[in-house]
């Protein structure tokens, strides 16, 4: 069983990044998956989640409006976009899975290694 986030990198102010959760060993439609940020110093945060059973989703205030979560199925990953990226946006993105589309970690039950996002110029 394995859940990997990837598609991190450095970005400039304004510009985009997809990441990539995808889970091997089990089937992700079955959970809801959220994705999660640690900044330097800073406690772990949620940014989005998505349901299991009819795909509504939620955001944390800070990026509503600029990201957007998506499961394939078929390819049994979820993605974050991510637009019109912050500095402030800056941090270790996690996946994680669990019953709930809720951003309180401790209701995930399984979580990914991060994936580092870097927003400077």
């Amino acid at each position: 069983v394995q859940l990997q986030a990837s598609g991190g990198g450095l970005v400039q102010p304004g510009g985009s990044l997809r990441l990539s959760c995808a889970a091997s060993g089990f089937t992700l439609d079955y959970y809801a998956i959220g994705w999660f940020r640690q900044a330097p110093g800073k406690e772990r945060k949620g940014v989005s989640c998505i349901s299991s059973s009819d795909d509504n989703t939620y955001y944390a205030d800070s990026v509503k409006g600029r990201f957007t979560i998506s499961r394939d199925n078929a390819k049994n990953t979820v993605y974050l976009q991510m637009n019109s990226l912050k500095p402030e946006d800056t941090a270790v993105y996690y996946c994680a899975i669990g019953l709930d589309c809720i951003l309180y970690g401790p209701a995930y039950d399984y979580w990914g290694q991060g994936t580092l996002v870097t927003v400077s110029s």
